[in-house]
């Protein structure tokens, strides 16, 4: 297959509008300093076949800061999960790790739900 008819790396093919552009829209929104985050732990088992997860949402920041926040929190449960939606899912009833480190690194509105 050449390369005329390869799609490029955001998924475009083709366009026949003469003014379109390749430019992605970027969200960015800064991040709140972690004392001002109004972060909530929860603990939920819908839609997991009864495995129960400790979700941890209401984060303001941009996505690569979501990311970091996630590692930083699996890392210290010991345990896996993933970021999805704006929220850190920790595999496990993590709530009581989760909140400790969140209080011990100054997100001091971290609460239980």
């Amino acid at each position: 297959m050449s390369k005329k008819n390869k799609p490029d790396n955001r998924g475009y093919v083709y366009s026949t509008d003469p003014g379109f552009s390749f430019k992605e829209e970027t969200n960015d929104e800064a991040t709140l300093p972690p004392a001002q985050q109004p972060l909530r732990v929860t603990l939920d088992t819908k839609h997991r076949a009864g495995k129960a997860v400790t979700l941890v949402y209401g984060f303001k920041g941009s996505a690569t800061d979501l990311e970091a926040l996630g590692k930083k929190l699996k890392n210290f449960c010991g345990t896996g999960g993933s970021v999805k939606d704006g929220e850190i899912i920790v595999q496990g009833d993590q709530r009581d790790k989760v909140t400790q480190w969140l209080q011990k690194n100054d997100y001091k509105k971290a609460s239980r739900v």
